[in-house]
């Protein structure tokens, strides 16, 4: 194998501009926007970092005396074809003009889409087979770019990227998938920020032993970071075991999103992330063969569901309370998803909290209370999503299946000045975290029982009864004054400009 890259990255900042790195020759080579290019590092990255990990349990296998087996045989292992001094990559080097971009293409992709149908197939296997699904051929455009392409990947390995603090892979498509829902030209995927996720994961607290399932898990953040917390409490060997092979489950839609989050999942070091592939709603399926011997009912949920979707007919038959509002119906969804005694944590939009006007949100809305305990409200601050490309005001709600609610705590950030370049961060939830054990009644936190609930229709919105509004008591002549005051000395300072020849 070749050398390692001297320099190794160590901060979020540094993981992305080596990435960008490579995005820039995926941009010059054919592959012009995020949902051309992602994919494309999806896949090569995936096999470049799974084949290092392969190698370490090779040697931790034989260290104790146990037999492993690779996923891949020669020639199809990232050591072979793609790393500078693979046995494959030279042979197709010196052999026919254009031999290795016919390897890659005729070979290579074909036979690992097709591991998933081979008789014997591991875990692994079907899920090395679905990161190629949507992977037909390389749209990259000659074979020069295409070398120079996998050599930066190859220098992008584990010992070169100090996992501490930062999240290494899912870090790199947050970075590519936000900028995606910034510019709004690139599919427009919302994305959850990692601190909200941090945030719900905390609150939930999943314990080993425990299944956690997202309906929509878009690249896998809330399962992600819902392993780095139990991973905290593992404690002996079939605890690892649990925790990678049968804790985490979740479905997606999007055929450019299905394999990321496999990818992702596989990379944090998720052995059999069971993601079901097809439309949640309509339960019309892709493929489902990672998802088999899913239980039916789970112990945590943890999710985002689509803001403001529109959901057509077929997709609102399989639900009691039928509406084409997609989060509405995510959330019954998730209602009927939950063990009794299983917790939940999900992001809902503003709109569905207060709107008492159509029958299926005061519907859904009953039938969460009457449940479930709906003990937590956190009113979130106006453009938490910015960056993730979506304005809408949201909140958290944590509930657990079971008993019905009889009051709701509520904890109000919806004050704070969020931006771009000011996210909201864990430090804001400094004082949610003391108060929350309790319940306590503070400035920011307050109790509703559902008696008054019930009494409005069962509208949900926060509103904090302990914030004074401030009013501005000035009259109209004391807003002249201020105006021909200022103009004044914004006159005095021009002519002062003017004299000095400005």
């Amino acid at each position: 194998m070749s050398k390692q890259n001297p320099h190794k990255i160590t901060t979020p900042q540094s993981l992305n501009t080596y990435i960008k790195g490579i995005c820039d020759i995926m941009r010059r080579s054919g592959r012009a926007g995020a949902l051309q290019y992602v994919p494309e590092l999806t896949w090569m990255l995936f096999l470049r970092i799974l084949d290092e990990r392969e190698e370490k349990e090779a040697e931790q296998a034989k260290a104790v005396g146990v037999e492993s087996r690779f996923s891949l045989s020669y020639p199809y292992r990232w050591r072979d074809w793609a790393a500078p001094d693979g046995k494959k990559r030279k042979e197709l080097q010196e052999g026919t003009l254009g031999g290795f971009m016919s390897f890659v293409n005729g070979e290579l992709i074909p036979y690992l889409r097709s591991l998933k149908d081979r008789p014997g197939v591991s875990p692994r296997q079907k899920v090395i087979s679905q990161v190629f699904s949507a992977i037909e051929r390389t749209g990259i455009d000659t074979e020069r770019n295409l070398l120079d392409i996998l050599d930066k990947i190859h220098n992008l390995s584990l010992e070169e990227v100090d996992e501490t603090h930062m999240f290494p892979i899912s870090q790199v498509y947050e970075g590519l998938l936000q900028e995606m829902g910034e510019k709004n030209n690139d599919g427009g995927q919302f994305f959850t920020p990692r601190e909200v996720i941090r945030v719900m994961v905390k609150v939930i607290d999943p314990e080993i032993g425990e299944t956690v399932y997202d309906p929509c898990c878009g690249t896998g953040g809330f399962l992600a970071q819902a392993y780095q917390h139990m991973k905290q409490k593992v404690k002996t060997a079939d605890d690892i075991t649990v925790l990678k092979t049968r804790t985490f489950y979740g479905r997606e839609k999007e055929n450019l999103i299905y394999p990321i989050v496999l990818a992702n999942l596989v990379l944090q070091e998720i052995d059999e992330p069971h993601i079901w592939h097809g439309n949640t709603l309509t339960e019309m399926e892709v493929y489902g063969g990672l998802f088999s011997g899913a239980p039916a009912l789970f112990d945590v949920v943890l999710t985002n569901p689509p803001f403001g979707g529109k959901e057509r007919k077929d997709a609102q038959t399989r639900f009691a309370y039928k509406t084409r509002a997609t989060q509405v119906l995510f959330l019954q969804h998730v209602i009927d998803s939950l063990k009794e005694g299983g917790r939940c944590g999900i992001v809902m939009d503003e709109g569905v909290l207060f709107r008492t006007n159509e029958k299926a949100f005061v519907q859904t809305k009953r039938k969460l209370l009457n449940e479930c305990n709906l003990w937590c409200i956190v009113s979130l601050p106006p453009k938490v999503f910015v960056n993730a490309g979506a304005a809408s005001k949201t909140n958290l709600l944590f509930f657990t299946k079971g008993k019905t609610t009889k009051e709701i705590w509520y904890y109000d950030l919806s004050d704070l000045h969020i931006t771009k370049k000011q996210p909201l961060t864990l430090k804001h939830f400094e004082e949610f975290f003391k108060l929350f054990p309790k319940r306590t009644i503070s400035k920011r936190s307050w109790k509703v029982s559902i008696e008054e609930i019930e009494a409005k229709n069962f509208d949900l919105k926060a509103v904090n009864p302990n914030r004074k509004e401030q009013e501005d008591k000035r009259t109209p002549k004391d807003l002249i004054q201020i105006i021909e005051k200022e103009s004044a000395e914004i006159a005095k300072v021009l002519k002062t400009l003017k004299d000095k020849g400005l």
